[in-house]
């Protein structure tokens, strides 16, 4: 007997929403009934559900003329989807999802409005998993260009923020108010919501699935990782910088992990490399057990994201027993136990360097932390423990549906 019938909605990319996404679902599905609706716009390529849910149906973003025109003159059309036309085929999607028997409707966040147009016509009980607010990434990313040079060189980039920049920000704004139970993926994320939106949300920290991040019998080698899109906002300029203070005789090499991004922000950080004498790789369309072997064969995780929600990419090491050093900003303050599981530092170079050093140079501390971070969590952040969270949120949402 099913615990709760479930509609799921989602217009995510590739990346770690549509991991978690995935992951959140892989455990519901164990006592419950999944349905997803998606809009053609979503990516099903990447962690596709339809294998793993009762049923999943796919509905088709057509571009109209009269959405084109309409989005010409707001101007409303992005890469190349008319929101106008978006917004239509998700109010049918809310129809068809409100004439069915669902208990509860979870539903992601959008990548192209991240606050769905889907919330506000939904009159069921909702669970929008909203992982952050738009307006703040828009501003550490245009004052990293500015500092790198490159501000007037990414035209496109230029004209797209001019034109939506703002425009989304009241888009995310207006729909996020729609949902009646918001969940978030960090205490960091909850007051940055509380902040943008005035609305109350809930933690329900994601997991890391324990069975995929393993360890693996093998040797470290001299690389530092990092894992994550090729943009400004990432961090990976100032890890270059921070690597560069390091002595050459054991400066390790940097590797980064990216599949999707910015080209011009992918040769910046090569050019910088070069300059200032940090080796660089950066790899791309790699597969999950390539990961894993990069993640137990570095010698530190290396993470500097500009406030970064949550970030799996820290459990993902730490799952492996890779110990971390991060910038003590965003959510990752509630995943590394600072000189436990890893080491947190201020947004400086040289202190950023010097953590580097002092775990390339003490391998039994940096054991010591390989261990802890495994045990932490097998303890706390497993897909299990992370479904079970979840669950009761949905849950929670029902009861409190009027």
């Amino acid at each position: 007997m099913y615990e709760m019938k479930i509609a799921v909605f989602h217009n995510l990319p590739s990346g770690g929403g549509k991991r978690a996404l995935y992951n959140n679902v892989n455990y519901l599905v164990k006592d419950n009934e999944v349905d997803v609706f998606v809009p053609s716009t979503a990516n099903e390529d990447y962690l596709p559900l339809k294998g793993i849910v009762d049923n999943l149906t796919v509905f088709p973003v057509k571009n109209t003329i009269i959405g084109f025109l309409i989005s010409v003159m707001k101007p409303y059309f992005l890469y190349r989807v008319s929101l106008i036309d978006l917004e239509k085929t998700q109010k049918y999607m809310a129809e068809v999802v409100n004439k069915g028997d669902y208990d509860v409707v979870y539903c992601e966040q959008d990548r192209y409005t991240m606050a769905p147009f889907f919330l506000k016509y939904i009159n069921k009980p909702n669970v929008y998993y909203c992982n952050q607010s738009i307006n703040f990434r828009n501003e550490v990313s245009k004052m990293l260009n500015e500092k790198a040079g490159l501000k007037h060189k990414d035209i496109i980039g230029a004209i797209h923020s001019k034109l939506y920049g703002s425009q989304m920000i009241n888009i995310d704004k207006e729909y996020t108010n729609y949902s009646r139970y918001i969940v978030t993926n960090s205490y960091f994320s909850r007051e940055l919501i509380l902040r943008s939106y005035g609305i109350n949300s809930f933690v329900s920290y994601l997991g890391v699935d324990t069975n995929l991040f393993k360890r693996y019998d093998v040797s470290k080698e001299n690389f530092v990782l990092s894992v994550g899109q090729c943009l400004p906002e990432k961090g990976f300029d100032f890890i270059i910088m921070s690597l560069s203070k390091i002595d050459s005789n054991m400066r390790p090499e940097f590797i980064i992990v990216s599949d999707h991004g910015n080209d011009l922000w992918r040769d910046h950080l090569k050019d910088l490399a070069s300059k200032l004498g940090v080796k660089l790789r950066i790899l791309s369309m790699i597969d999950d057990e390539e990961l894993v072997l990069l993640y137990n064969k570095a010698r530190l995780l290396v993470y500097a994201p500009y406030l970064e929600p949550f970030g799996l990419v820290p459990l993902e090491a730490m799952s492996c027993g890779t110990p971390i050093v991060a910038v003590k900003e965003g959510g990752v303050r509630e995943s590394v136990i600072h000189n436990k599981t890893g080491i947190l530092t201020e947004r400086d170079e040289d202190y950023f360097a010097n953590a580097v050093v002092k775990l390339l140079e003490n391998e039994d501390k940096s054991n010591e932390m390989s261990k802890n971070a495994y045990v932490n969590v097998n303890k706390f952040w497993t897909l299990e423990q992370a479904g079970e969270r979840f669950s009761k949120h949905l849950k929670h949402a029902i009861d409190k549906y009027v």
